[in-house]
């Protein structure tokens, strides 16, 4: 199969990527972060997250980042909801697209939330009507897609069964995560074959973690299999919970700078996202972790000061 010629990015680092940070970061930060990545020409952000802050604190302000955030005409604002009380919190805070989910590991779903993947899946049958009725995107998102941290290997087979129940509450895209980045391109590409006869291949995203540094073969594999969505965060933002010290989500600009070499049009500057990069990295006292994005500001700042 050809790969596609364009590629739709799901930019998620103000949500997936920031949720983890243990020092709060001000609804002012995620606000200016949300913002330049939209004058970045991100398609679609994932900006927020309406769960409880019990459990989420870092996304206690999620409100107030979508009341205020500068919206762009034709990008769609994400949030992801647990229920239907985050699902009319959704709808309040005018999103675009709600985002519920399941694993495709039993003994991940049980660990997590104490029940199996089938009851998950039930429990959003509500808040998918309701997104159907009100006009509302609904993306579906499968962790565990390809490895679990209790379980170990998951078939494709277990993700097929997830999909299956996401397409049949009317889910407009369905995410493939690999949460804990052991995947490899071959398990990449057969897992996409597989999916591909279920749902709609040009509605299928990856979404990839970075971990043992697979993240971009793994994006090509799924790009060789006819894939043209892809989720990334920018700088690199959001570690692995279950593997200490592991990077997580894939860094946008080394996506982007992978998609560039190919010809593959994103819509998406390079340059501006570099940018958002080092000022998140900055407020956060870090270097970014992306290897495109710290060489480009590298480059930048040698020929400053040549």
């Amino acid at each position: 199969m050809s790969m596609p010629q364009t590629v739709k990015l799901v930019e998620v680092g103000p949500r997936d990527g920031l949720q983890n940070e243990k020092e709060t970061i001000p609804a002012e930060v995620k606000i200016e972060l949300v913002d330049r990545l939209s004058a970045a020409g991100f398609p679609n952000i994932e900006a927020a997250s309406f769960v409880s802050p019990k459990w989420v604190p870092q996304m206690a302000t999620s409100a107030e980042v979508m009341d205020r955030i500068a919206r762009r005409s034709g990008a769609i604002y994400s949030v992801l909801v647990p229920n239907m009380k985050g699902f009319e919190a959704a709808v309040a805070a005018r999103a675009d697209e709600v985002v519920i989910f399941g694993a495709a590991s039993e003994a991940f779903s049980q660990k997590n939330i104490n029940c199996s993947i089938a009851e998950s899946i039930a429990r959003f049958d509500e808040v998918a009507r309701a997104a159907k009725a009100q006009g509302i995107r609904l993306r579906g998102s499968i962790s565990c897609s390809l490895g679990c941290p209790y379980q170990g290997a998951v078939t494709p087979a277990a993700v097929a069964d997830v999909v299956r129940r996401l397409r049949d509450l009317g889910c407009d895209e369905i995410d493939i995560a690999d949460t804990i980045g052991v995947g490899t391109a071959g398990q990449v590409a057969q897992l996409f074959e597989h999916l591909s006869s279920l749902f709609p291949i040009d509605r299928l995203a990856g979404h990839f973690h970075d971990t043992y540094g697979q993240a971009l073969a793994n994006i090509l594999a799924a790009l060789q299999a006819g894939v043209g969505i892809f989720h990334s965060s920018v700088a690199g933002l959001g570690g692995c919970p279950y593997a200490k010290g592991a990077t997580g989500n894939v860094a946008t600009e080394d996506v982007v700078y992978l998609l560039r070499g190919l010809g593959i049009h994103t819509g998406v500057d390079l340059e501006a996202v570099v940018d958002a990069g080092q000022f998140i990295s900055a407020h956060l006292g870090r270097k970014a972790a992306s290897r495109a994005g710290n060489a480009i500001a590298a480059r930048r700042a040698a020929q400053l000061s040549a």
